[in-house]
């Protein structure tokens, strides 16, 4: 999402842009502050910060009958997870909604996203909520998928799961707002048109991924739904964070302010 920026192919007349490279919930925990004007979030975690930030119509992480899985060691049923332990990459994350939201009830175990199969290894967890890249790649490592919570989902609504929002500060004013709404999609859209470059920009910021399975994985989080969340993307987040209203999980998003460039 961001080569066209790297490459300086896109620019933002009168500002630099400076990348801050954070596991998505510490991410989460910066927005509280708003401490970056321009910052990627768990879809899950926007109702606690929109009186601070705008939604980019851009940037969105969107799955569309996949998203986070719950893996285990041995083959499991998901009825077996009740009052186990699940290491979960935060409680902020989309992927920890998901699974309250269709599991049955169990022990959080919270550690960073890349840690959450070594704690099912060395014992301190029975099951590992799995995200990014490990959705691809955890039965390399010997875990069986007891479910993807992005089919579930996808089962039970109909839609596209919002995993992850961009937002813009609205301290910025909405023109400025707007103007970086413009440059992040230029800047995706740049990235598609040169996917050789991007495929190995976005690579290094992997966990030694080969070549072919990162750009699968890129390819499933930066898509048409990145280009334009839409009217479809707003329903489904509208949904999910209903739901959640609803579970008393979080508290009602009121009017999704999304803005686009």
């Amino acid at each position: 999402m961001f080569y066209g920026f790297q490459q300086e192919a896109v620019t933002i007349p009168g500002y630099r842009v400076v990348h801050v490279l954070k596991d998505i919930q510490e991410l989460n925990e910066l927005a509280r502050t708003g401490e970056l004007e321009v910052t990627a979030v768990s879809a899950a975690a926007y109702p606690t910060i929109a009186d601070k930030y705008y939604i980019m119509n851009v940037g969105a992480s969107v799955g569309r009958g996949y998203g986070p899985v719950v893996v285990s060691l041995e083959p499991q049923s998901v009825e077996r997870i009740k009052g186990k332990r699940l290491a979960v990459p935060g409680l902020e994350t989309t992927a920890y909604l998901l699974a309250r939201l269709y599991l049955p009830e169990f022990e959080p175990i919270v550690v960073r996203f890349d840690q959450v199969m070594n704690t099912v290894k060395t014992g301190q967890a029975d099951y590992a909520l799995v995200i990014h890249d490990g959705q691809l790649t955890f039965g390399d490592s010997g875990f069986h998928k007891v479910v993807d919570l992005g089919e579930a989902w996808d089962r039970d609504t109909g839609l596209p799961i919002p995993l992850g929002l961009d937002l813009v500060r609205r301290d910025l004013g909405r023109e400025t707002a707007e103007q970086i709404c413009a440059a992040m999609k230029a800047s995706i859209e740049y990235a598609l048109a040169n996917p050789e470059g991007a495929d190995a920009y976005a690579r290094d910021f992997g966990r030694h991924l080969d070549m072919p399975t990162s750009a699968k994985f890129v390819r499933m989080y930066v898509n048409d739904d990145t280009l334009n969340l839409g009217d479809e993307g707003r329903r489904a987040l509208e949904t999910l964070l209903g739901r959640a209203a609803e579970r008393g999980f979080a508290k009602a998003p009121g009017h999704l302010d999304i803005i686009g460039a």
